[in-house]
């Protein structure tokens, strides 16, 4: 059973998952609800988790502090003696838990050396003993009976555009893998951290405390596929069971079909009727339009952020995938999606993805995507709190989802709820290790919030990110614009006038990248006269959100009070018939 429980309300998922990661490299087993088994009811499962746990830790906010469960976990966890409390908004814990030491995490970047962080670090100690750092010997997570990480299959088909596939069918054997009661597996976020290293499988096991890896490869080559698989016994390196599949393209799903039940057999797992049917459902019998699928959302998660073509090729692709299958729900929920920022980031098109996203519903209730795209037309109708309760349904869909967690970190963030997006954003960026987009982002909130450390952090990453996908596309624009940013932030001066003068000679319609470097250069360059020179042409025919969002971008704050900004606005509100001092007025509001 886990050493620590973390209980936190959903919107705080983003600092749970950290707080989680961090124990976890400490050695520590650690349980939040990401890992709720399908087949058993909720609170049995939290209640069985929370008595077996030696730390709870509860991580306060001020929605943690109105969440029924939280309190009562807090209080299971209060009589038991094992709670520890950490704030992490600087919100005050509810009485009773208010006599009781709270750390304070509200400006925690991750750093071990943090004083909030090592007073919770000192009471897990306390309460569940020393980590594998602080332990004299073998000091691990605690092994579940049988428990199994799935590491990204290898792409072995000579072209690193195949990647999408690769990585499609580890993740859906993950998800299969999932669906058996008697099997703990590590999340997809997770083994996707060893993606592309070089390592010891028995070290993994360790690390992760499962018992058992899996690992393959995948070679596709047009109309055929070969895919091998190696299960793994993590303590004695020693293969339990191997194969090799030669098959046509068409035999796809039966050979993730017959791995997941080979892992059954050769772990002698008893396959409950239920876990065998969930386990064949494919949400399509179309390899065709599976494929689509596949390379849109790679499309969509490591394009060229920014540049319309981008979305439009993803709906193209998408349009494509539910011709070859008008049942296939994760296709119209992704294509919905995709409409829904084509017409609200860019003002094209003619549809907000709201008929798609019926149409996926209608099919599948549980496609979180579409309520993505409820939750943004509600916003854009001014109707914020059915738009938090869309959004928190997505949430609760598919709290692991990069697309869910991405949608809920830019609705926050456009309502200056920075806070609550850096949580979503922090969530994000763990869960594909492609995504150099949001790490911008994450600068820019932790920018506006004041947290240097976590400015610099996400600065690194996104240049380092950045750079990885210029090497696989020198013409990115959009990476060279997150880069520079980066840069920015990092105090590289040269470099960051190097990266935008090369952009906007490889993009120089990209209007949102043209944006961000106007944002870059008002809080990192301090030149407002540049960066009012790079919003002009923007401004001259404006995209609606960008013009939304310039007034109540932090990082153009430095320009309100310029005269030729104030002037750019009002003529661009004109343009387009926004009502500018409606917006002026919002500002204050949605700085609070």
């Amino acid at each position: 059973m886990s050493d620590v429980f973390v209980s936190y309300a959903r919107p705080d998922e983003g600092q749970a998952v950290r707080v989680a990661e961090t124990l976890r490299s400490a050695g520590y087993n650690v349980w939040r609800d990401d890992e709720l088994p399908a087949h058993r009811a909720y609170a049995d499962v939290i209640e069985e988790r929370l008595k077996a746990a030696q730390a709870v830790i509860v991580l306060w906010s001020a929605e943690a502090a109105k969440s029924q469960w939280v309190r009562a976990e807090a209080d299971a966890a209060r009589s038991a003696g094992t709670l520890i409390q950490a704030t992490l908004d600087g919100t005050v814990a509810p009485m009773p838990f208010n006599q009781i030491q709270c750390a304070d995490l509200s400006r925690w970047d991750g750093s071990a050396d943090a004083p909030g962080w090592r007073k919770v670090a000192a009471s897990v100690a306390t309460l569940a003993g020393p980590g594998e750092s602080g332990a004299k010997q073998e000091g691990r997570p605690a092994r579940r009976s049988n428990s199994i990480c799935v590491l990204p299959f290898a792409n072995m088909s000579g072209d690193a555009e195949q990647e999408y596939f690769s990585d499609g069918i580890s993740e859906d054997i993950t998800t299969d893998l999932s669906k058996i009661s008697a099997l703990a597996v590590t999340a997809r976020n997770t083994s996707f951290m060893f993606k592309g290293q070089s390592i010891d499988v028995s070290e993994v096991a360790r690390k992760l405390g499962v018992t058992h890896v899996l690992e393959g490869s995948v070679r596709k080559a047009g109309s055929r596929v070969r895919i091998t698989a190696q299960l793994i016994d993590g303590a004695t390196g020693d293969h339990l069971w191997a194969e090799r599949y030669d098959r046509d393209l068409t035999d796809i799903f039966a050979i993730q079909d017959e791995i997941s039940k080979a892992i059954v057999a050769a772990l002698k797992i008893k396959l409950l009727p239920e876990e065998k049917k969930a386990i064949e459902q494919r949400g399509t019998s179309s390899v065709e339009a599976y494929d689509l699928y596949l390379m849109a959302r790679q499309y969509w998660i490591s394009g060229n952020w920014g540049d319309i073509r981008q979305v439009q090729m993803v709906i193209r692709i998408c349009q494509r995938a539910v011709e070859i299958d008008p049942h296939y729900a994760k296709a119209w929920g992704l294509m919905s999606l995709m409409q829904s920022i084509l017409q609200y980031t860019f003002g094209a098109g003619d549809d907000d993805g709201l008929t798609a996203a019926d149409r996926a519903l209608s099919l599948d209730p549980t496609i979180a995507e579409a309520y993505c795209v409820r939750a943004r037309h509600l916003y854009e109708a001014g109707q914020s709190e059915q738009s938090d309760q869309a959004i928190a349904q997505a949430l609760e869909l598919e709290p692991n989802s990069w697309e869910v967690n991405h949608e809920a970190g830019r609705l926050f963030y456009l309502q200056r709820r920075l806070a609550e997006a850096a949580g979503y954003y922090e969530k994000a960026v763990l869960l594909d290790e492609t995504d150099y987009h949001t790490w911008s982002m994450l600068s820019s909130v932790y920018e506006a919030l004041g947290n240097r450390e976590g400015v610099l952090r996400a600065a690194k990453m996104v240049v380092s990110r950045s750079e990885r996908a210029i090497s696989q596309d020198p013409t990115n624009g959009a990476a060279f614009g997150s880069g520079a940013a980066g840069l920015a932030a990092l105090g590289e001066t040269e470099r960051v006038k190097e990266w935008i003068q090369r952009a906007l000679l490889i993009n120089p319609d990209n209007q949102i990248m043209r944006y961000n470097f106007a944002c870059l250069t008002a809080l990192h360059l301090s030149d407002p006269e540049a960066a009012i020179d790079l919003l002009e042409p923007i401004f001259a025919d404006p995209i609606p959100v960008l013009l939304k969002n310039a007034f109540t971008d932090p990082d153009l704050d430095s320009l309100r009070d310029n005269p030729r900004f104030q002037k750019m606005i009002a003529e661009a509100c004109d343009r387009v018939g926004f009502d500018a001092a409606e917006f002026a007025r919002a500002i204050p509001a949605a700085a609070t």
